[in-house]
């Protein structure tokens, strides 16, 4: 069973795994409706996330008549680790327990974590702003929206605290671990797309990332670190600003992330590798992934309704389904690309986000 905001991308690396993905997600797009035994769209918001009666009486339903070998969760539940843990007393959760979800989530625990392992990790306040040069976050947020400048002298809003910014490029490392130890699968670049307020929303990945070898060892003790302390088993991503003279730790996701697309194989293994590690075991060696790969969101830009027999391309996921109203900036679809180098692979994904809204009628 898969429980996230969007169970795509999850049911699809379980297919290809050999599974039958039951899921219960806020969208049921056309891709996870094709993909899933079994699915149940349940309410909910990006924001707030699934609503937890329904969501609970979700899995129940999938798992009713069925064996399911487990849960894997998505997004959506690093700051509801109550609702976290009530599915895990029903069903078998295979990914990071509500403690541990707790220990990396959370500013300061993560933070005075961070600084007792040595891992460089910008600094955290939830006093008012000082001055210029802070962030304000969202605790346990995640897509990149819930970011915006702090004004000096304002304290962070409720559920939120401030976080000094920092310089470099976004990076991303998937890793897999079984509690004590972690292997990073590889990393990727990722990019915003901005919002008038929202200068940090996620637009995208590409790998593979363009790092200095010593540099990728040092992230990779660095996440290695931080997993080993806190417990982290199967699939989490650690996000990093990369600088030439080093980097930051800014968060980890204690679940599989916005990069599985990039990251996605026909074989399965990445979904194999997620439950193996929830049951202690680690590879001996971590999988390579030939040329380069970008996967990102095409948003609208203003309120649509796409009509029946809308002809998608092949090289779009997440596809809304005909009649349902999109509104305006929220996820369309997400464009995937495939080339040799990864200047090459964005530069694909970004035609082919302008083609979509093309054929929507709603180019920018």
């Amino acid at each position: 069973m898969i429980a996230a905001l969007s169970g795509r991308a999850l049911a699809a690396a379980a297919r290809a795994a050999g599974y039958r993905p039951l899921v219960a997600d806020l969208f049921g797009d056309l891709d996870t409706q094709a993909i899933a035994a079994a699915h149940v769209r349940v309410p909910g918001s990006l924001a707030s996330g699934p609503k937890r009666g329904a969501l609970l009486n979700a899995l129940d339903r999938l798992s009713e008549g069925r064996e399911p070998v487990g849960l894997v969760c998505g997004s959506g539940f690093e700051r509801r680790p109550a609702l976290l843990a009530s599915m895990a007393r029903r069903h078998e959760l295979l990914g990071n327990r509500p403690a541990v979800v707790v220990a990396v989530s959370d500013p300061e625990q993560f933070a005075a974590l961070c600084r007792r392992l040595g891992v460089p990790h910008p600094e955290i306040r939830r006093g008012p702003a000082p001055g210029p040069g802070w962030l304000e976050k969202r605790a346990g947020g995640a897509g990149g929206a819930h970011i915006r400048a702090a004004k000096a002298g304002e304290p962070p809003r409720r559920g939120h605290y401030l976080q000094r910014r920092a310089g470099g490029t976004p990076v991303s490392a998937l890793f897999v671990a079984n509690g004590q130890d972690s292997r990073v699968l590889g990393y990727s670049e990722q990019w915003a797309a901005p919002l008038p307020g929202h200068p940090f929303r996620y637009g995208g990945a590409v790998r593979p990332a363009t790092l200095a070898a010593a540099t990728a060892s040092a992230m990779a003790a660095a996440a290695a670190a931080v997993s080993r302390a806190a417990g982290l088993i199967g699939l989490n991503s650690a996000d990093f600003l990369v600088r030439p003279d080093g980097f930051d730790l800014l968060e980890i996701n204690p679940r599989p992330g916005a990069s599985l697309d990039v990251f996605a194989d026909p074989d399965g293994t990445v979904f194999s590798l997620h439950v193996a590690a929830c049951r202690g075991r680690l590879p001996d060696a971590v999988p390579t992934w030939p040329g380069a790969a970008a996967a990102a969101v095409v948003f609208a830009p203003r309120r649509c309704v796409l009509p029946a027999g809308f002809a998608w391309p092949d090289w779009a996921s997440d596809r809304q389904p005909p009649g349902l109203p999109v509104a305006a900036e929220a996820p369309l679809c997400t464009a995937r690309a495939e080339a040799e180098t990864a200047a090459a692979a964005r530069a694909l994904v970004e035609r082919r986000q302008a083609a979509i809204l093309e054929l929507a009628g709603m180019s920018r």
